[in-house]
């Protein structure tokens, strides 16, 4: 059978090394691709909609695996559904529930989902009039896709006014910003949990730490991800009960009374604070860099998994009882402005951990560097410090123009 893998991330690299052994897969395609995906199959220079239709028409592709949020909230679904051809994701309308924080947000609302208290703003003036009566710190997120950088924790009212200016007026993200939601700051510490949906029912992975901020300490801007750890040190069983009752039953609920029956993926970002745990957000797909250590210890089969889900049957998901650590090494700037086509060496000498390319392609006999996210190191070991030691280990190995790295991913 032909898969068809849309995305060009670490996240897709996972999902083709998860598969890359099922001998019931004769071919692999990858819409675009990466270095890594360039040695597992056949990376296909495709992206929009139409053009991956086509594409999937014309190779006779068996399954589509959608990576990235941008062709989910696009409907890619929605088409490739038309055509009858099988696609693991959620349509279009169910997919808002990304796209849209505003329309999340009051999906949670409606639903009684343990969640921070906020507003939704559509001018400009009564967003800075919102916050100049509220007390500090206080969250701002871009209500559209922003790559994962649409969210800023203003600390004091000029720096709230001043993303509030950048969101709305200068656009910073386009046409994400044009709607503001502004919410209530809540601590403590941050969990990814991904559930597969098989139409009626939501089975849950094992929680992720993930670490979003660019430096040491969790200092700096927001970023798509610079590493991960699984299963969450800190989250307790207490933490998971609190979870399912309050947030997965009730998101579960929700999607049965909106008549959203989808087979694909949900992530949820989770806030676990002294009152308990509470939903920031939902993904409607696999995380980066959650997928990479979720892979690495996922036991089942990952393609009779999805095809379970999209006929509807209850699944058993297992994990290995081991630790998995994720670093990934990024382009110096990184999220912001960076330079690229640089020479990746040393991957050869890399012995200790699994090497998942993202912002990085082939240029003749060689590797380069072509995004800020570079590549991900995984490794697995039976504690946390044994996968992270293989990790750093590698990391010291790989060498490229101006690489960076935080030094801190799964140190405790």
């Amino acid at each position: 059978m032909k898969i068809l893998i849309v995305g060009n991330g670490a996240r897709e690299s996972a999902i083709a090394m998860k598969l890359k052994s099922d001998r019931r897969i004769s071919k692999m395609y990858f819409a675009k691709g990466n270095a890594t995906t360039d040695l597992l199959g056949q990376n296909v220079y495709e992206d929009s909609i139409e053009g991956l239709r086509d594409f999937a028409i014309k190779e006779r592709i068996d399954l589509t695996i959608v990576g990235p949020e941008a062709p989910l909230v696009a409907g890619i679904v929605d088409e490739f559904k038309k055509h009858n051809l099988k696609i693991f994701g959620p349509r279009k309308r169910t997919a808002e529930l990304e796209g849209s924080k505003a329309f999340s947000k009051k999906f949670m609302q409606t639903h009684n989902i343990k969640t921070a208290n906020a507003v939704v703003f559509d001018a400009y003036q009564a967003a800075i009039d919102y916050v100049r009566e509220q007390q500090f710190p206080i969250v701002i997120k871009a209500s559209g896709l922003a790559g994962g950088k649409g969210v800023v924790i203003a600390d004091d009212l000029a720096e709230a006014e001043s993303t509030i200016h950048k969101f709305m007026i200068e656009r910073i993200y386009g046409d994400a910003g044009i709607q503001l939601v502004i919410e209530e700051y809540l601590r403590g510490f941050e969990t990814s949990i991904i559930a597969f949906s098989n139409g009626t029912k939501l089975f849950p992975c094992i929680p992720v730490k993930d670490y979003k901020k660019a430096g040491n300490g969790d200092m700096g801007p927001n970023t798509g991800g610079m590493g991960s750890v699984a299963p969450s040190p800190e989250f307790t069983e207490e933490h998971q009960r609190d979870f399912e009752e309050n947030i997965l039953k009730p998101t579960l609920e929700g999607l049965h009374s909106y008549k959203i029956n989808f087979k694909g993926f949900i992530f949820f970002g989770l806030m676990v604070t002294e009152n308990g745990t509470y939903l920031l957000e939902y993904n409607m797909r696999l995380g980066d860099p959650e997928t990479q250590v979720i892979m690495a210890l996922m036991e089942n089969n990952l393609y009779d998994v999805i095809m379970d889900c999209l006929e509807g049957n209850d699944i058993e998901l297992k994990f290995r009882d081991e630790k998995a650590v994720c670093l990934v090494m990024c382009s110096g700037g990184y999220p912001r402005q960076i330079e690229t086509g640089f020479e990746i060496r040393n991957i050869d000498k890399v012995s200790h951990s699994e090497v998942l390319f993202a912002g990085a392609k082939t240029r003749g006999n060689k590797i380069v560097t072509s995004g800020g996210r570079v590549l991900s190191l995984v490794a697995t070991g039976e504690t946390y410090d044994e996968a992270r030691k293989k990790v750093y280990v590698d990391a010291n190995i790989i060498h490229y123009d101006y690489e960076y790295y935080r030094e801190d991913i799964g140190k405790f």
